[in-house]
C-alpha cells in the first residue's frame, strides 16, 4: 500500500487532501509563486520584520494537527505565517551584520541542489555535484591567487571555515612535535598558543574553544583594527612551543586588512601556522584594483571565507582553504567498511561532516555566470558604494566617519552614544535603511556593511538621503 492508498484507507485525509507524492509540480508551483512574489517586492518592502516569533507561531498554528493537509496549502500557510516575520536582508539598503543578497543564478542553482537532494560528501557516489564543487574550488584559488595545490572544503559559513583551518593547524603543529592528536588527544599534549589581533572576529575564539585550544593570546591592534606587526614579533619573543597565528582580511568595523607580507614572514620564521579569517574580505584578492589589500596573504597556510557575504550566493556556502591538504585530510579524514574509500581524498575528508548538501554548486554557477571580470566588478562595485556612502554621510551635520573606508565597511557615530543609537532606531523605524548598531573604540556606532550586489550608486545616494531625513532633532 503506497502513501496515497494508506491515507485514503485510514480516513486520515478527506478526498481533497489525497495526493500522489510523486507529483511534485503542484507543490513546487505554489512555492515558486510565493518565492517570485517575495523576490519581486524585496527591494521595495520595509526592511524590518513586522511579526514577532510568538506571532509567527500563532499564525502557523501551535498545535500539531491530527490529520494531514494538502501540501500546496501547507506551503501557502507557511508563507503567510512566516513572511511578515522576515527581515528583508536581501534589500539593497540592508547593511547589517555583513549579509549579502542573492544573485538569481545562484538561487536557481541552489533550487537544483535541493531538488537533486544528494550527499556531496563522497566522490564516487555523487560525481556530478562533486565535479562542480571541485571546479568551483579550482576557480576560486585561481581568482584569489592562492596556491593551486591547496585544497578547498565547503561548509556552512565562516565560523565552520575558521574551524576547519584551525583544525588543520592544530594537527600540523602538534605533528611537527611527534604528537598525534588523533590518537592521543589533547591531554598531555604540548600546549598550543593561538596569537590573534585584539580586534579579531569572535568566531576565531569560538573555533579555538571548539578545538580545546583555550582563550587566544591577543596582540595589540592599531586604530583600524590591524594587528601591529612589531607587537606580533615581540609576542614570539615571549612564547615557546607550537603556535598558530590568526590574521584578518577585513575588519568587521573598518574593513581594514592586516599586513600579510610582514606578519606571515614573522610567523613562519618562528615556525607558526598562519590562518587568515577572510569572511568577507578574502574576495578583495579577486580585484586588480583592490588586491593590494591582500598582498602577501597567499603565503599563509589556511584561509576562511563565506560566499554569501560578498559573492551573493545563498546561505550556506562557507569556504575553507588549506595549503597543505595532508593536514586538512588528517584532521577530518575517516574510512569505514561501508564507504567506497577511493585513493583520492573524499569531500568529507576536508570538512567536519560526513553528510552535507552541495554548498559549492551555487558558487560554481555564480563564478561561471560572472567570469573573472564580473567578480572583480562586483567587488569593486561594493567598495565604490561604501566610499559613496561615506562621502555622503560625512557631509551631514553631526556625523563622524570613524574608519578609513578602504573596502566595504563604513562606521559612523554622532556626538554621543544616545544620538547614535536614536539615529539607528529612526532608520530602522523608517523601514528604508538598516545599519548595524555596535560598539567600537568604546563608543556606540552604526555600521554600514555594503554586501549586496544591488547596492549601486543610486542606492548609496538613497541611503545617505534616508540618514539626512532621520537627523533633525538629534
Amino acid at each position: 500500500m503506497d502513501l496515497h492508498e494508506s491515507a485514503a484507507a485510514s480516513g486520515g485525509r478527506d478526498s481533497s487532501h489525497e495526493y500522489d507524492p510523486r507529483e511534485y509540480a503542484p507543490t513546487l508551483d505554489a512555492a515558486s509563486a510565493r518565492a517570485r512574489a517575495w523576490l519581486g517586492a524585496v527591494f521595495d518592502r520595509p526592511i524590518p520584520a513586522r511579526r514577532s516569533i510568538d506571532e509567527v507561531k500563532s499564525a502557523l498554528g501551535r498545535t500539531l494537527p491530527e490529520h494531514g493537509s494538502d501540501p500546496a496549502e501547507v506551503i501557502e500557510r507557511l508563507a503567510d505565517g512566516v513572511e511578515p516575520g522576515l527581515m528583508a536582508s536581501q534589500s539593497s539598503r540592508f547593511y547589517g551584520w555583513v549579509m549579502g543578497g542573492t544573485f538569481p543564478v545562484a538561487l536557481a542553482a541552489d533550487w537544483l541542489v535541493s531538488s537533486w537532494d544528494l550527499n556531496a560528501g563522497m566522490r564516487d557516489a555523487t560525481p556530478g555535484v562533486v565535479g562542480a564543487e571541485e571546479l568551483a574550488g579550482d576557480w576560486l584559488l585561481e581568482l584569489l591567487g592562492l596556491p593551486a595545490t591547496a585544497d578547498v572544503g565547503f561548509v556552512t559559513g565562516a565560523t565552520a571555515a575558521n574551524f576547519v583551518g584551525l583544525s588543520a593547524a592544530r594537527h600540523h603543529v602538534l605533528a611537527a612535535l611527534d604528537w598525534d592528536v588523533n590518537r592521543a588527544g589533547l591531554a598531555g599534549a604540548p600546549p598550543i598558543t593561538v596569537l590573534v589581533g585584539s580586534e579579531r572576529h569572535g568566531t576565531i575564539d569560538l573555533a579555538a574553544r571548539y578545538l580545546g585550544l583555550g582563550e587566544p593570546t591577543a596582540v595589540v591592534s592599531d586604530r583600524e583594527g590591524r594587528i601591529i606587526v612589531e607587537a606580533l614579533a615581540e609576542a614570539f619573543e615571549r612564547i615557546t612551543g607550537p603556535t598558530i597565528v590568526c590574521l584578518q582580511a577585513g575588519n568587521i568595523h573598518s574593513g581594514a586588512f592586516d599586513d600579510f607580507e610582514r606578519a606571515v614572514h614573522i610567523a613562519h620564521d618562528a615556525g607558526a601556522w598562519v590562518h587568515v579569517d577572510g569572511a568577507f574580505g578574502l574576495w578583495a584578492g579577486a580585484s586588480p584594483r583592490l588586491s593590494h589589500l591582500t598582498a602577501g596573504f597567499e603565503g599563509a597556510d589556511s584561509w576562511a571565507s563565506d560566499a554569501h557575504k560578498t559573492l551573493n550566493v545563498p546561505y550556506d556556502c562557507g569556504i575553507a582553504i588549506v595549503a597543505n591538504p595532508d593536514a586538512m585530510h588528517a584532521a577530518f579524514g575517516m574510512r569505514a567498511s561501508y564507504l567506497q574509500n577511493p585513493d583520492e581524498a573524499e569531500p568529507h575528508d576536508k570538512v567536519p561532516e560526513l553528510s552535507r548538501r552541495a554548498h559549492g554548486v551555487p558558487l560554481w554557477a555564480t563564478l561561471r555566470w560572472l567570469g573573472r571580470d564580473g567578480v572583480a566588478a562586483l567587488v569593486d562595485g561594493l567598495a565604490a558604494s561604501a566610499t559613496a556612502i561615506s562621502a555622503g554621510l560625512v557631509e551631514l551635520p553631526g556625523v563622524t566617519i570613524l574608519n578609513d573606508v578602504v573596502y566595504t565597511q563604513v562606521t559612523m557615530a554622532m556626538a554621543d552614544d544616545e544620538q547614535t543609537l536614536e539615529l539607528g532606531r529612526r532608520l530602522q523605524s523608517s523601514g528604508e535603511v538598516l545599519a548595524s548598531p555596535s560598539r567600537w573604540h568604546d563608543r556606540a556606532v552604526l555600521r554600514f556593511s555594503v554586501s549586496n550586489w544591488a547596492t549601486d550608486a543610486a542606492e548609496a545616494a538613497r541611503t545617505v538621503d534616508a540618514v539626512r531625513r532621520a537627523l533633525p532633532g538629534l
